[in-house]
Formats: C-alpha cells, structure tokens, sequence
C-alpha cells in the first residue's frame, strides 16, 4: 500500500501518461495518498527501488500503467478481501487481465463496456464555443439538479438517489459547484445543456457528464456546449481536455469530432 512517502513516484508513474492517468493522479495530489483522505487505497509495484505499476483501490479500481503481470497480482489481491467496488475503469489492455482473475469471484457484472474511445483536445475547439454555457453557481442547484439525475440514470443504468443515495450525490453536484467545474446552458429556469469536470492535474483534465435535454437534441447544442466546457478548461484549469465514450453513441462520438477531440486510446467500465 502506497502513502505519503511514495506521492513523488506515483506522479513520476502517472506522468508517464498523464491524460490517461489524471483520475489517479488527482486522487493522488489531492491526498497526498493518506488513506483516511483516499477512502480506500492505492496499491504499489516496486521493481528494484522504481514503482512500475499501481491501482487504485476505491469506489473505482483503477490499473495505472498495468503490464498483463500488474494487472494479474493486483487482481489477486484485490480478492483477498470482499468486493467494495462499483466499478473497474480503465484502459482496455489493462482492465482485460484484472476482469479474468476477478470474474469467476466478482462476477457477473451488471453491464461491462468494453469498448470506449478515450478522446483528448490539445488546442483551440474547431467549432465556435456556446457564449450562452457558463459556470455554474450554487444558485444553479435547484435547476441543476435534476438535469445531472437525468444524466446519471440515462448514462449508468441506475438512479442516483436509489438506496438512499440522494444526500450523497446531491452533495457531489454542489461539490463540482463549489470547484467551478459545473457548467450549464440555462434558459427560462432549465438547464438545456450541461457537463462538469470530473477531475483535474496540472497537466489535464476530463470532461464527464454531458447531457442535453432530450426535445433539444440535434440542434448543435452538444457541440457548441462541450467546446465552450473544453476552452474553459484549457484556459483555466489544464492544458488538456479529454473524455471518453461509449461506441454506441454515434451523436455523441460525432459532436466531440466536430470539436476537434482525437482517440488517444481504448477504455473499459465494468460495473456492479
């Protein structure tokens, strides 16, 4: 298990591959890898003094810089102890292997999405951004709110609020408030368009959440919004926007190319 000696390799690690890596380095730098902070773990591979692989332990399992081999011992890890995970993400190469050793024990999934493009901007957004999309205040909340339920549901599979999860997600929505990484398209009181950061280093930061409300579809908005999101951050936040989506969402896939966003690589959710 890492701490706070080891915060200096794990950035070294996650660097090598930064935009992929930021969930965990963010998690990491706002930390310091203190396990009361974490509420959960990152695990560490040494080779000869040098951190080679990690994964962080959490509501998400995340492979960072995994080998087949990583991804192997820390899978087999991860099963001497009960399931706490609600999802494993990652790239595709690396949640493949950890999925094999934990699946015969995890299994079944409630749905695995193996084939998510990781996408990434690294320059002006090709389409002019929507001068009407904007951050966010905690004034917002109440017209806010329901758009991200409607999201969460119609993305994940599941409610938000289901088990009694409303007081923790209503209080991760005026988090990303709080943070200034909401950002919303309200006309007439209804948010018509909106997306939030997700997570941020110095070096890049993910885009998550994007939703246009559905008798608005096809007019632009998606495009028009994600590029106003993805200049807003590389001015203000990193120097890097990404994102990543499911294959089947044609619309989506073509409104982030319309902005400019590049694959970089393949992810992978597998979800409980």
């Amino acid at each position: 298990m890492l701490g706070p000696t080891d915060l200096a390799d794990f950035v070294a690690l996650a660097g090598r591959h930064p935009v992929v890596n930021a969930f965990a380095e963010y998690r990491a730098r706002s930390t310091h890898l203190e396990p009361r902070l974490l509420a959960g773990e990152i695990w560490g591979r040494y080779d000869a003094g040098e951190l080679v692989a990690a994964c962080h332990v959490g509501a998400n399992l995340v492979p960072v810089e995994c080998t087949e081999d990583d991804a192997h011992a820390f899978a087999e890890r991860a099963l001497t102890r009960p399931r706490s995970v609600v999802t494993i993400v990652g790239l595709q190469d690396q949640v493949w292997p950890m999925w094999d050793c934990l699946s015969d024990t995890w299994g079944p999934s409630r749905e695995a999405r193996w084939d998510q493009p990781h996408l990434e901007l690294a320059r002006a957004p090709l389409v002019a951004p929507d001068p009407l999309v904007r951050q966010t205040t905690p004034d917002d909340f109440d017209a806010l709110y329901p758009a991200c339920v409607a999201m969460y549901t119609e993305e994940v599979g599941v409610d938000p609020e289901a088990e009694g999860g409303a007081p923790i997600y209503r209080s991760r929505v005026r988090q990303l408030i709080g943070l200034g990484w909401s950002f919303a398209r309200i006309e007439q009181g209804r948010v018509v368009f909106k997306a939030e950061i997700a997570h941020a280093t110095p070096r890049a930061a993910q885009i998550q959440g994007v939703w246009v409300a559905p008798e608005r579809r096809g007019q632009g908005l998606a495009a028009a919004g994600v590029a106003a999101v993805a200049a807003a951050c590389r001015r203000e936040i990193a120097p890097v926007a990404s994102l990543y989506v499911n294959v089947w969402n044609e619309p989506a896939q073509r409104a982030y190319a319309r902005v400019g966003f590049e694959q970089t690589g393949t992810f992978a959710t597998i979800m409980f």
